[in-house]
């Protein structure tokens, strides 16, 4: 017998899933993802009305709406959730911006649509927003040789400069193309990553 889909927090393919219960997870992620394109923000269960699948069957693979969200997101993301070149130092985080920004701008109207979705919850599910993007950029700085707690205020001030929160500042609010944001977010990025690196080496003389 199929195992149900599990909750997590990257919303990724649970891997219990085979033959035909992996076809309706598919088939509902794909179908959610075809609405919220169109501009939609579905439940759970208009999700299933549209993919003809029935309610009781969608609540096993998404208990809720943020479930189906995520999953929505994962597969968005696609191949950057493989991303490592063998990128060295500081060249590691303009590999991952160069690699995912094209795909941000290829599922833009996913990402912004699930941007609206997750702020629709009013923090009723404080998973959504987490894990992918946190794990990037901590694999993006992984070599940098910084003290552990620089590393996480690294980490947390770089999630501003890498998603669709930054695509939309910077597009919406700036104007630019989408060129001309991506490299203005790897600009921000790689400020952050010298600020870091100055203030290590003067708490080291000190």
């Amino acid at each position: 017998m199929d195992v149900p889909r599990q909750r997590n927090e990257t919303g990724d393919p649970p891997t219990a899933l085979k033959g035909a219960s992996a076809r309706t997870w598919a088939l509902m992620v794909n179908t959610a993802n075809d609405m919220m394109r169109r501009g939609l923000s579905p439940s759970v269960s208009e999700v299933a009305e549209a993919a003809g699948v029935s309610r009781s069957t969608a609540y096993r693979y998404f208990p809720t709406r943020a479930d189906m969200l995520r999953a929505v997101v994962a597969e968005a993301l696609g191949p950057i959730l493989d991303w490592d070149d063998g990128a060295t130092g500081r060249d590691r985080i303009d590999s991952l911006f160069s690699t995912a920004f094209p795909r941000l701008y290829e599922h833009e109207a996913t990402f912004r649509a699930a941007l609206r979705q997750s702020l629709e919850t009013d923090g009723a599910d404080t998973t959504l927003g987490r894990g992918h993007r946190r794990q990037l950029l901590a694999s993006a700085i992984r070599e940098l040789d910084l003290p552990e707690a620089q590393v996480k205020r690294l980490n947390q001030a770089l999630s501003l400069t890498f998603g669709i929160e930054a695509m939309v500042v910077l597009k919406d609010i700036w104007g630019l193309d989408d060129e001309e944001a991506r490299n203005t977010a790897l600009w921000a990025a790689q400020a952050m990553i010298t600020a870091a690196q100055s203030e290590a080496e003067e708490d080291a003389d000190v």
